[in-house]
């Protein structure tokens, strides 16, 4: 589970050793530009929301790039807002919903077709990751959701450090949670790649129950789902 790109950014300590892993890891999926954002929208209030990234957006395009004006009415980031199913995007997202515009502006920085996600965790902190590139994307369906299924994988460790490493010292954190023997069970043989059903087989109780087990420690741990609590129980060295 934790190789190559993910096992990197899984041990990033520092906002530059987290910016290389997800330079390195973007690359070798074949994208030019990327942006890995942890964002924290302030609940009560009329604050904006805070984002704190690593990216390498071209210079010329910053500005519009991080326009708030402009993302309320960009198809792919309102779909981050309210979903976590990655977007495979190209100039036909855009003129569906009717920006075909800001297509046309983004084309010319090499920002033609992509794949952007967003998980939206508890105490309004959200992670957005997203590649692009001036190439199309693979024709194939098993090619493409494969590469998709790379960057959701990779996504998972790559928020956890972003939390760690991008957020301001003052961010409140909670201490480290008491999970049961059963679930710190359920998530050992998550990490190892069993299903629901299976680890019910191994440890003789229901698939449901499992689910059970396995939801109940993704809501202690304040996760998104049961791999990034796995991801945060490795860090907080509940499992091993």
């Amino acid at each position: 589970m934790l190789r190559g790109g993910s096992l990197a950014v899984f041990e990033a300590r520092t906002p530059d050793e987290l910016h290389r892993a997800v330079e390195r890891f973007s690359g070798q999926l074949g994208f030019q530009t990327y942006s890995a954002a942890a964002v924290i929208d302030h609940l009560r209030g009329d604050d904006p929301a805070q984002f704190f990234s690593v990216e390498n957006t071209p210079e010329d395009y910053l500005d519009a790039y991080n326009d708030p004006a402009r993302a309320r009415l960009d198809p792919v980031m309102q779909h981050c807002k309210w979903n976590s199913v990655p977007l495979v995007w190209d100039q036909a997202t855009y003129v569906k919903a009717g920006r075909a515009d800001l297509w046309e502006q983004q084309a010319q920085f090499g920002y033609r077709f992509g794949i952007t996600m967003a998980m939206h965790l508890p105490g309004g902190r959200h992670f957005v990751y997203g590649v692009e590139r001036d190439q199309s994307l693979p024709k194939c369906p098993d090619e493409i959701t494969h590469v998709v299924a790379s960057l959701v994988m990779f996504a998972v460790h790559a928020q956890d450090a972003a939390m760690r490493v991008l957020l301001p010292p003052s961010t409140p954190t909670a201490g480290v949670p008491a999970l049961s023997p059963r679930e710190l069970e359920v998530l050992r043989w998550t990490m190892d790649g069993k299903t629901a059903w299976e680890v019910g087989r191994i440890l003789g109780i229901a698939e449901d129950t499992v689910a059970r087990h396995a939801h109940s420690a993704t809501r202690k741990l304040e996760c998104s789902s049961k791999h990034h609590a796995v991801v945060k129980a490795l860090r907080l060295g509940l499992i091993q």
